[in-house]
């Protein structure tokens, strides 16, 4: 075992020296699936899935702090996991408050800001002020953000922000003509924080599951088949070195080697025209 735990040390900072330190994303989000399938494939209940997903995302906070990411989103309940049984279900909400108690004091010692990001009104009133709590008690805090999505729906929070645009607008605080990308933005439950660079999902689905429609537009994604209780930070490490690996281009193309070519060949149409 301690071989093995020297090793992993070692590839960890053999991955880490292959980072560009110029180009580490500052705003991460992650969709954190396998649980269920990790414990089903070892036997286990799913229960033991999900608890291992916490101590997994432990190390992936530390991870990203370690790159100096600045802010990094997980999924951890969507408005559609309610449909799931509901001994489940409640493991997870009993799950969310029993660990936001045990590790708030070191989130804030960490200097950690946490958020809660979705609809919170049917949490009970136990969870509800916990969190309104943890948040408060890390508002300040400047070095690190999480934000914790819960019952959150990307369409549901894009339907919300466009209702509450035509609420300022039928009431005269806005006009029509104000609405734009940047009004829109300020009305959704990220406001404040710059949207994503990469998404990372688990367990080889392909597929963004309502999560952050409208701030994974110009995301890159990266999708690995390895389930949420094994994503190390190795594999971390891994999704951020394909990350650099890419010419983010946001609608434009790559450099040209032949660009003079094309100047003299676009020129010529412009002239035949």
């Amino acid at each position: 075992m301690r071989f093995n735990n020297l090793q992993t040390k070692k590839n960890n900072i053999n991955l880490s020296n292959e980072l560009d330190k110029e180009r580490i994303p500052e705003h991460i989000a992650i969709i954190m699936d396998g649980n269920g399938r990790w414990a089903t494939k070892k036997g286990l209940p799913r229960s033991f899935g999900h608890n291992k997903g916490v101590s997994v995302l432990k190390e992936i906070i530390k991870a990203s702090k370690n790159i100096d990411c600045k802010v990094l989103t997980v999924y951890a309940f969507s408005t559609e996991n309610w449909i799931r049984p509901s001994k489940e279900v409640d493991f997870l909400i009993n799950l969310f408050e029993k660990v936001l108690k045990k590790e708030i004091s070191e989130i804030h010692q960490e200097s950690i800001k946490i958020k809660f990001i979705g609809d919170l009104s049917p949490l009970p009133n136990s969870l509800k002020l916990l969190i309104k709590s943890s948040e408060a008690l890390t508002n300040n805090n400047k070095k690190f953000t999480l934000n914790i999505c819960v019952n959150y729906g990307g369409r549901q929070e894009i339907v919300k922000a466009a209702k509450e645009i035509a609420i300022k607008s039928s009431s005269g605080k806005i006009k029509p003509s104000d609405i734009d990308e940047q009004l829109f933005n300020s009305e959704l439950l990220t406001n404040g924080s710059k949207d994503p660079e990469l998404l990372i999902r688990t367990s080889g689905e392909k597929r963004i599951s309502n999560f952050l429609l409208w701030q994974l537009a110009y995301s890159e994604i990266y999708i690995t088949d390895v389930l949420w209780p094994d994503f190390t930070e190795i594999e971390f490490l891994k999704a951020i070195i394909d990350y650099q690996s890419r010419n983010r281009r946001f609608g434009g193309i790559e450099s040209l080697s032949n660009e003079s070519f094309e100047d003299s060949y676009y020129s010529s149409l412009s002239k035949n025209d």
